[in-house]
């Protein structure tokens, strides 16, 4: 008998189970693309809104320190030459004007007081205002608060007639008090609007805690809560010293009779409304009247910015 051989039949081929390889070249996720093009485009944003800010005021700059020659040669230039910078138009502008000049110093004297008399008269009423209104409980507290913020919505045009008129029928006209007096009225609102948002947010019990160590009101408000507003009051008082020193309507109208009396914004425009003014001996008044609220800012900004109420209470 012959056996039969038969052949074992095929098993299934296994799956091949090895890693593919990588496609040769390097595969970008989305959101590494989209960090890295957002980042750029923050440094192009940046670097635009700079140029945009900062080249008026450079151009200004420039403007006030070039000779008048060289600037009708070359108007457009750009970058200067030592040989045509001169501080002339500074001296012009800063000299009495019983010596030839312009008398913005006498200005600035005007509108520094006028400004740091605003911010201290303001400050003053609006923090206890403001205090008062955060911490204590009265009747129409609420109301009181939303007519602080209503009557700033009033336009400055619709005083300046009646306080006109007041101001001429009690002989206060044409001196510095009564104008400090219609820039608080103009400020005040809006002061204790903020800071009354901000003493609302420093803790009620660092408060009660003074209290319970038998301080009064008065202390606990000199001592422990103003140390803490002290950022916003701060910029509240910059805010007013902005309003105070750029201010023109009611400066015209109070001040325009008397040159000795007048501001920074009643010189300057005198000498745009003049046609025998040079160009830069205008753009260096503009410099003057501009430069000391930039000054003021950076000197504050350490503390506009910095957080005082950090760490002042223990959880």
């Amino acid at each position: 008998m012959t056996r039969m051989v038969t052949a074992p039949a095929e098993s299934p081929a296994a799956p091949d189970t090895r890693p593919s390889r990588a496609p040769t070249g390097r595969r970008w996720s989305r959101n590494t693309v989209e960090t890295r093009v957002l980042g750029v485009l923050r440094w192009i944003v940046i670097a635009g809104l700079a140029l945009f800010t900062l080249f008026p005021f450079y151009y200004m700059v420039l403007l006030s320190v070039r000779d008048l020659s060289s600037l009708l040669d070359a108007p457009a230039r750009l970058w200067p030459v030592l040989s045509e910078l001169t501080v002339g138009t500074y001296r012009d502008v800063l000299t009495p004007t019983g010596s030839g000049g312009q008398g913005f110093l006498r200005f600035m004297a005007n509108s520094g007081l006028i400004a740091l008399g605003t911010v201290a008269v303001t400050l003053l009423f609006a923090v206890l205002g403001a205090y008062a209104i955060a911490r204590l409980r009265f009747p129409g507290r609420r109301k009181v608060s939303v007519l602080f913020l209503a009557v700033y919505l009033f336009p400055s045009i619709l005083l300046a007639v009646p306080l006109f008129v007041l101001f001429t029928a009690v002989g206060l006209r044409g001196s510095l008090g009564p104008l400090v007096l219609v820039y608080v009225s103009q400020t005040i609102a809006v002061a204790i609007y903020t800071l009354r948002n901000y003493f609302q947010t420093v803790p009620a019990s660092i408060e009660e805690a003074a209290a319970v160590d038998g301080a009064t009101r008065f202390t606990v408000l000199r001592k422990v809560t103003l140390p803490l507003a002290m950022p916003a009051i701060l910029s509240n008082g910059l805010f007013v010293f902005m309003i105070a020193w750029n201010e023109f309507l009611f400066a015209l109208l109070f001040l325009v009779e008397d040159r000795s009396r007048w501001t920074v914004s009643l010189g300057l425009s005198q000498l745009a409304g003049s046609i025998e003014i040079p160009t830069t001996v205008l753009m260096a008044g503009s410099v003057i009247l501009t430069l000391p609220i930039v000054i003021l800012f950076f000197a504050t900004e350490r503390l506009l910015t910095g957080g005082l109420t950090a760490g002042a209470e223990k959880g």
